[in-house]
């Protein structure tokens, strides 16, 4: 049984200060029961449909193999991301157990024997995630995988070095899902250092292993060290131990790599903070920002890593709750935010579990600079490299489909000037826990 939180006193203002947060959390909470029921409404047609001996496959399912003999399982599209391609199939992974995923690798390791056997040597047969085949689906509001593949020859003198890669992972991988235990990144690369030679090389491969099986990279039970960090008003199990970070110190809890192994989420927050830096974290840690305005303050310390990404999607899928992103006002931050958002194109493939779409932009926004009276002396100006990355960002879909990132986005590149979310401490060290975020929260300017 789980001990009782200790009582907290909430700022005095937390009512007027939430309620726009609460009507979003209530709009949040509204959509996910309609496309819930909009779901049970299309699997009881689809059931309905199957029923009457109509086995005719749609042009909706996920691209696998037709002539390799291993299948991975299939998961059935969106038929709006069907529609949004024009037809074209994309590939997306889903969650399989460890017995699932074993049982793949056995068929593709009994393809390749039957090909060795034939003194033809092997090819493998890989979906291609090259730059060219990555795709931002706007009914998904996400980047997935397109249906293109290439395939890796042992025969071939270019590709075989990465073929023995390839098939060696495969091997220690059976061996770590068949022991039902987890390793890093770092111990798979000692397994071979002559063989692997860069620890890029290993990891690499194991994206390639995930589109393979069809499963997500974390079914692999291959992890990235703690990087991410999580306080505030949230509870859970992990692994069976109770943690409830409330009573996690300042720092809070580090987020682990393993997600699969948490259980029992249990939250009374209103909405999620997603920091961009560490330091603002702790600044938010430190003052307990989270009992005044119950929240779960989260960071990944800068660029997000696995791990934190599939928290966030987990907590708010779960939850129902909004999540406010605060990030730095300069190129860089607001492609960070789109990694929260949209997913990474180097994994693509694993969109669905690692996408957390429709993140608020709450700050530090380039308009912010004159709204806050920042002083200039805490005004970068920006380089030509941040110039161009804006540019290059304001071509994207998923900034041009939002009409105020745009904006936003427009005035940062115009002016050359960004800023980082600790220009706020200009104004006193404590302004963005006490007068900044709940100004904002109140007035509900998020975009």
């Amino acid at each position: 049984m789980a001990p009782k939180r200790k009582l907290v006193t909430l700022a005095d203002d937390a009512d007027r200060v939430l309620k726009k947060c609460r009507q979003l959390r209530e709009e949040l909470k509204k959509e996910a029961k309609e496309k819930e029921k909009s779901n049970k409404n299309k699997a009881s047609a689809s059931n309905s449909s199957s029923s009457t001996g109509n086995s005719t496959s749609t042009s909706t399912s996920i691209v696998t193999s037709s002539e390799a003999t291993y299948q991975p399982r299939e998961r059935a599209s969106n038929n709006q991301s069907i529609t949004s391609l024009r037809g074209k199939s994309i590939v997306e992974v889903h969650n399989l157990s460890s017995t699932e995923v074993i049982e793949n690798i056995e068929s593709i390791a009994m393809t390749v024997a039957q090909q060795v056997l034939k003194k033809n040597g092997f090819t493998l047969e890989i979906p291609s995630r090259a730059s060219s085949n990555q795709i931002y689906v706007p009914e998904l509001d996400r980047i997935v995988l397109g249906e293109k593949r290439g395939t890796r020859s042992f025969l071939n003198v270019k590709e075989a070095r990465k073929s023995a890669i390839t098939t060696r992972v495969m091997q220690l991988l059976h061996q770590v899902l068949r022991k039902r235990i987890h390793i890093t990144k770092r111990d798979l690369f000692y397994t071979d250092v002559k063989l692997f030679v860069d620890q890029s090389e290993s990891d690499g491969v194991l994206d390639d292993i995930a589109t393979m099986i069809g499963c997500t990279r974390s079914n692999l039970h291959v992890v990235a060290s703690d990087k991410g960090l999580v306080v505030g008003r949230i509870s859970f199990r992990e692994d069976g131990d109770l943690i409830d970070c409330t009573r996690m110190g300042v720092g809070g809890k580090a987020i682990p790599p393993y997600i699969d192994k948490i259980t029992e989420i249990e939250s009374d927050a209103e909405f999620v903070l997603l920091v961009e830096k560490e330091a603002a974290y702790l600044r938010m840690a430190e003052d307990r920002f989270y009992n005044r305005y119950p929240c779960i303050v989260i960071t990944a310390k800068g660029q997000p890593d696995v791990a934190t990404r599939m928290f966030l999607s987990r907590l708010t899928n779960e939850l129902k709750i909004p999540v406010m992103g605060l990030f730095d006002a300069d190129p860089y931050g607001l492609k960070i935010l789109s990694v929260y958002m949209s997913g990474s194109k180097n994994m693509s493939y694993d969109s669905a579990s690692l996408a957390t779409p429709d993140i608020k932009w709450l700050g530090l926004r380039p308009s912010d600079l004159d709204k806050y009276d920042i002083p200039e002396q805490c005004r970068l100006k920006m380089t030509e490299n941040d110039i161009k990355t804006g540019k290059e960002l304001l071509k994207e879909d998923f900034i041009r489909k939002n009409k105020e990132w745009t904006k936003e986005l427009e005035i940062m590149v115009k002016t050359k000037t960004k800023a980082e979310i600790q220009a706020l401490s200009s104004k006193g060290f404590q302004y963005i826990t006490e007068e900044y975020l709940p100004a904002k929260l109140e007035r509900g300017d998020w975009i």
